[in-house]
């Protein structure tokens, strides 16, 4: 059996968030997906798992409703194991950006979507001006705007990558690039959802010239495998990191390969096995390569040992020893 995943969001006013939560809940359990999603009164925003039959059967359901049509689908291979459960929640909004009164509604203000094909054309121009040594490059900045955790392991070549622990430090972010005000700004996050938002922002901010990513880094993926997207890319789901669309075979790269960007937490020898810290208070979330996790009887422990609860609290020295 061939599992699929879903990924999707659209800005769309909804009146009835509890409603269409309701009714989302019914036709997933009808066709047994899993995942997660989203409803508020600004949009939809959800990742499914299900077979390919099933997923293309949600996908005429979701479109019986005028509001959700034109949504820009991503599918990927699934595993089966993706998602433990079926999630569906109201929300006040499907990004929180916690910015009070200064929130972003996207059908207002948001940054130029530039299509994966023209930023591919944009940085081959660019790859051939240095190569050939003549010509005005194109001047424009990529800037990252997922968490810290996420770039880590996979973000696009000379991109920056501002220290970003939750989508609530956008505004220390904007503080970060302000030199940038009056260049182009290029922003790109997963699928596109918290670049609404933060390309938005960065409007309202000052800045003169704000792009975002169409459909995200997947879909660049999807189109330009290996190509200028170094490293895997992070997901909420079961797989963690994923490489879609023959991302590990050279043949389908003029770049021979995937390329491996980060490194092991503990040894810094490369790796890209994302593993929650064995210490039932500690949980924390880091990159830990299999030699380390044999050498550890097959656990993995914080290098340097346990410093703060999942909750942020300052772990002791006893609750530093705890294991599993």
């Amino acid at each position: 059996m061939e599992y699929e995943i879903i990924l999707f969001y659209k800005y769309v006013h909804i009146k009835d968030p509890q409603m269409v939560a309701k009714n989302q809940r019914e036709i997933c359990e009808k066709l047994g997906l899993k995942g997660r999603c989203i409803i508020a009164i600004e949009g939809i925003n959800a990742t499914f798992e299900g077979t390919k039959e099933n997923i293309q059967e949600y996908i005429k359901e979701l479109e019986r409703d005028e509001r959700f049509k034109n949504i820009h689908f991503k599918l990927s291979t699934g595993t089966g194991q993706a998602f433990p459960k079926l999630s569906v929640k109201v929300r006040k909004e499907i990004v929180s950006l916690h910015l009070g009164t200064c929130d972003i509604d996207p059908n207002q203000v948001t940054g130029v979507h530039l299509k994966p094909e023209e930023l591919h054309e944009w940085l081959l121009e660019n790859k051939a001006a240095s190569a050939q040594g003549f010509g005005e490059p194109r001047e424009f900045y990529i800037v990252d705007m997922r968490n810290a955790y996420e770039h880590k392991v996979g973000h696009f070549e000379n991109s920056i990558l501002p220290p970003i622990e939750n989508f609530r430090d956008l505004s220390k972010v904007v503080e970060q690039i302000s030199h940038l005000k009056n260049k182009t700004v290029l922003t790109v996050c997963t699928g596109g959802v918290r670049c609404e938002k933060a390309s938005g922002f960065l409007v309202t901010q000052g800045f003169t010239d704000v792009y975002q990513l169409d459909g995200g880094i997947v879909s660049y993926m999807e189109k330009y495998p290996n190509e200028d997207f170094q490293g895997k890319l992070y997901v909420f789901d079961g797989r963690v990191v994923m490489t879609p669309f023959y991302t590990d075979d050279p043949k389908f790269t003029r770049q021979g390969g995937h390329k491996v960007v980060s490194k092991c937490d503990a040894c810094q020898g490369q790796s890209e096995n994302y593993v929650n810290c064995a210490n039932p208070v500690c949980h924390r979330h880091f990159i830990n390569c299999e030699i380390c996790i044999a050498g550890n009887g097959g656990k993995s422990f914080c290098p340097g040992g346990c410093v703060l609860s999942r909750h942020g609290r300052k772990i002791s020295p006893v609750e530093s020893n705890l294991v599993i």
